[in-house]
């Protein structure tokens, strides 16, 4: 019998396709830079964590790069969002009629992003309504891999963290959520697929 009741599952490179390499090179390119300054990388994540409004952070963008208009801007932003593999929605669409466990998403996004995957992926809200919570880091105003997004999804859905399996593709993410007894699959996107949930970690299913 498992012990684990909860899947706790990311976003990025787990459902939807990101191309965060091919999406970090076109910046670099456009802004003319070899590494994005640590400005523009604060920004970012007090963009994520809903600190910052999205007009702030696109007007934050043209004022620092002026030759670039906010459409380019925007588009930049949004180039790292790739496709969303239909066998994935079935995939959770299937959990979520099973009904074995409780399902959360938990993601580091932004109010652009989700913008762009509720147009452009027309699945969205039924990909949505499979999940029991659905945090987005803006909408919540934490982020991973801060310890307190975990405490506060654990406090909030009444979980124990040993009954609880985090599924994410950044190792920082799924170090902090171990540190806290949460059991984690750091999935290699390259190589590994959110289908093989249970075939892949079935020493605890």
């Amino acid at each position: 019998m498992s012990i684990i009741k909860t899947l706790i599952f990311d976003f990025g490179d787990v459902f939807i396709n990101l191309d965060k390499q091919g999406a970090m090179n076109n910046a670099l390119e456009l802004f003319k830079v070899d590494e994005l300054p640590e400005e523009l990388v604060a920004m970012n994540t007090l963009y994520e964590q809903g600190l910052i409004s999205t007009e702030e952070f696109i007007d934050f963008y043209t004022e620092n790069f002026p030759k670039l208009s906010k459409k380019t801007i925007v588009d930049t932003w949004n180039n790292i969002l790739k496709d969303f593999p239909d066998h994935r929605l079935q995939f959770i669409k299937q959990l979520a009629k099973d009904q074995n466990y409780k399902l959360i998403l938990l993601s580091n996004t932004n109010d652009l992003h989700i913008s762009w995957i509720a147009e452009n992926i027309s699945f969205y809200e039924e990909f949505k309504s499979c999940f029991d919570k659905f945090y987005l880091s803006h909408e919540i105003n934490l982020r991973k891999p801060n310890t307190d997004i975990y405490t506060f999804v654990l406090k909030e859905n009444k979980l124990k963290p040993e009954e609880c399996f985090f599924i994410d593709d950044t190792k920082e993410n799924t170090e902090t959520a171990i540190s806290l007894g949460i059991h984690v699959w750091n999935i290699d996107e390259n190589q590994q697929d959110i289908v093989d949930l249970f075939t892949i970690n079935k020493d605890l299913f």
